[in-house]
């Protein structure tokens, strides 16, 4: 099984709550949406952007996105005791019966 692994860290001087953190992974997906689209020239807006720099911005958005997801990780490991390694081998056992890994 291929793997893209990725280490993100905790970060300093936030209170996140699942709410907020959820609202921010949102408005990163946005982000990201806006980045594909509207910079690939789907918003029928014409674009005067290079290709090169349009995905160096789908990646920054990419990757704010995991960020806020990798904090989401956090808080409920932190304040609901969930057990995000445990809750990982679940997600790729689903992914192995739903036939998306052999």
């Amino acid at each position: 099984m291929e793997q893209k692994i990725i280490a993100l860290p905790r970060l300093n001087k936030l209170t996140p709550t699942v709410e907020s953190t959820a609202l921010k992974l949102m408005e990163e997906a946005g982000e990201l949406a806006q980045a594909i689209g509207k910079l690939r020239g789907m918003s029928g807006e014409e674009v005067q952007v290079e290709e090169q720099e349009v995905m160096r911005a789908i990646t920054r958005e990419l990757l704010d996105v995991a960020q806020t997801a990798v904090s989401l990780m956090f808080v409920l490991e932190e304040h609901y005791g969930v057990d995000i390694q445990q809750a990982l081998e679940e997600h790729v056992d689903k992914l192995r019966r739903k036939g998306y890994l052999d």
